[in-house]
């Protein structure tokens, strides 16, 4: 891959990883609120911890693709990067601006969805 289009994609992934981090550390704030605000009944009780749960799902989401961006940027440092690790061909490039983090290529990736 071109060194242009290199340096597109790592700062794609670092603005996404900056993103990700940015909605982590407000959801960890509305979360201390919510446990810091007094809960007037059980419907209140109910209400904050189904959103405690929503909210640490999508933390949980996120902190797995900031280890996704963190391994595409180490594969950019090692000059690995946008190749499939299946296949060994390159991923498409509509692919990468999609899911800049993506390991394998379309056709491979559908046969690791089908072993999961």
């Amino acid at each position: 891959m071109k060194e242009d289009k290199l340096r597109f994609f790592e700062n794609l992934l670092k603005e996404r990883r900056a993103q990700i981090e940015k909605n982590i550390l407000t959801s960890s704030k509305e979360l201390k609120e919510l446990a810091d605000s007094e809960t007037n009944d059980d419907i209140d009780f109910a209400s904050i911890s189904a959103d405690k749960m929503v909210d640490q799902a999508i933390s949980n989401q996120q902190a797995k693709e900031i280890e996704e961006i963190d391994y595409a940027l180490e594969k950019i440092k090692k000059g690995t990067y946008g190749v499939c690790e299946m296949c060994e061909e390159l991923i498409g490039l509509q692919r990468l601006k999609v899911k800049p983090q993506a390991r394998y290529c379309i056709v491979c990736r559908e046969i690791v969805e089908k072993k999961s």
